[in-house]
């Protein structure tokens, strides 16, 4: 039986974070604020971070652009207890990624912009 495209998308974020132990949380988002699909915690509301991470991507890229600094590519939030990294899929959507304080950035990076690269290919 063929699987649905939302199935897909939380296939590839499941194996994102299985792969990449330092990403808690993940969830794919529209720039207009609709969760696509998740794989966040049951105690994080989706609504409440599909809006937050459509509204740092829309202010990421009005800034990009003002300041003359191209195309956004991620927003990256630096927090206490860990980090928020939002990184473009395509023109329509964003991954939102929950990391670990302790996590090797590069590496969750890497594996973040292989993640969208595939995600794109399903949005």
């Amino acid at each position: 039986m063929a699987r649905s495209r939302t199935e897909l998308l939380v296939d590839r974020l499941r194996e994102l974070q299985a792969g990449t132990p330092d990403i808690d949380a993940s969830a794919v988002v529209s720039v207009d604020g609709l969760i696509i699909a998740s794989a966040l915690p049951s105690d994080t509301e989706e609504d409440r971070v599909s809006a937050m991470s459509a509204a740092m991507l829309s202010l990421g890229d009005r800034i990009a652009n003002e300041l003359a600094r191209g195309t956004l590519e991620q927003v990256f939030i630096r927090g206490n207890s860990g980090f928020v990294i939002l990184m473009s899929i395509g023109e329509e959507a964003v991954l939102t990624a929950l990391v670990r304080q302790s996590a090797k950035l590069g590496l969750v990076f890497l594996d973040m912009k292989r993640a969208a690269d595939d995600l794109e290919k399903l949005v």
